[in-house]
């Protein structure tokens, strides 16, 4: 009778375990992003913040409405977007200057169907905090903020993702193919 080495068995044992884990691990991450996502719903019933003039990226206060001062538009982007009706166009977005302290503020001032710069040099913007690749974080007016400009669709907290279930899913079906694999290869070695 032939027996599989104990390297190849430590082996199996330590990738089914691992994966196991890693489920485990998703599964918590599930609970903990379902907690996020509730805090972001909720986040619009609060009442309105001043713009944080440093964001932390531990607690930061997307979703919720704010209202800041631009004291000079530094420079502008424009990035695809889609208005409220969601229609595919540009959003234009502006690196605003708000005093000597922070890093200033990015505004999304408006959508429109090109991406030429619009007009607007600065003043009050309230509307939605929302997440950032660049800044981390960006207002998005409610009201279109210069001539030929309608409003930005905002994001929303449903349109984030909480794909950590099916994650787990997946961990704990390799661990089982893994361990049924070797377990048909240990029985073949026996025959």
């Amino acid at each position: 009778m032939k027996w599989l080495p104990i390297l190849a068995i430590l082996t199996v044992v330590a990738a089914c375990s691992t994966m196991v884990g890693l489920g485990v691990w998703q599964l918590r991450r599930a609970d903990w992003k379902e907690g996020l996502l509730s805090e972001y719903r909720t986040a619009a019933t609060k009442p309105a913040m001043a713009f944080p003039a440093v964001p932390y990226p531990n607690d930061l206060p997307l979703f919720r409405k704010a209202s800041g001062f631009c004291l000079k538009v530094i420079a502008w982007t424009s990035v695809s977007g889609r208005n409220l009706r969601g229609t595919s166009g540009w959003s234009h977005h502006a690196q605003c200057s708000t005093g000597a302290e922070g890093p200033g503020m990015l505004v999304d001032a408006g959508w429109s169907r090109t991406p030429a710069n619009p007009v607007w040099n600065g003043g009050s913007v309230s509307g939605l905090i929302a997440p950032d690749t660049k800044a981390i974080l960006r207002l998005i007016s409610d009201t279109p903020l210069a001539p030929g400009l309608v409003a930005t669709a905002p994001p929303s907290p449903e349109d984030i993702p909480n794909n950590h279930f099916g994650y787990a899913v997946q961990w704990f079906l390799f661990a089982g193919i893994a361990a049924l694999i070797f377990a048909l290869a240990l029985r073949r070695s026996k025959t």
